[in-house]
């Protein structure tokens, strides 16, 4: 029996569906949402979508923005459980600070799919707003994501 070419055989690396969504958010931060300057609700639905969605737990994430709406860092800044994440402006607000952002979009998903907002998701978006005003950033917009994506400025809650 001969032996296989060495050469016909290929290391294969295994991504996981995890990976894959964060090179998409990564390809669409690049090639697309950046050109837009984040003024495309499609497109920054859809990034918000690929960094969140998979998660299986409540996480309450920040896009901080300069005065052109360029991405200046996405980040994590609350975890929670699978149906709840505490939010503190006070946190919010330090780190808009940290970033010298001029606006930012808000997000967080919805572990079971329904992207509804709840009562407590339009309060906090309201105490953000307030607090973040004080020092003269914009709350552009808050997606909650789901099995879908829903905009509080394209229903009218902002």
């Amino acid at each position: 029996m001969r032996k296989p070419h060495p050469t016909l055989y290929r290391r294969v690396k295994i991504v996981s569906e995890r990976q894959v969504l964060e090179q998409a958010a990564e390809i669409l931060e690049r090639n697309y949402v950046r050109g837009d300057a984040f003024c495309n609700p499609q497109a920054t639905k859809d990034y918000i979508a690929y960094k969140l969605g998979h998660r299986k737990r409540e996480v309450f994430a920040v896009m901080f923005l300069d005065n052109q709406h360029q991405l200046i860092e996405f980040k994590v800044l609350f975890l929670g459980t699978i149906d709840s994440a505490n939010v503190y402006p006070r946190e919010v607000v330090k780190a808009a600070l940290d970033a010298n952002a001029a606006a930012v979009i808000i997000a967080h998903n919805h572990p079971s799919g329904d992207p509804t907002p709840s009562n407590a998701d339009r309060r906090i978006t309201r105490r953000l707003v307030e607090a973040l005003a004080l020092i003269d950033v914009r709350v552009l917009d808050h997606i909650v994501v789901g099995k879908d994506c829903v905009s509080f400025a394209e229903r009218g809650y902002l």
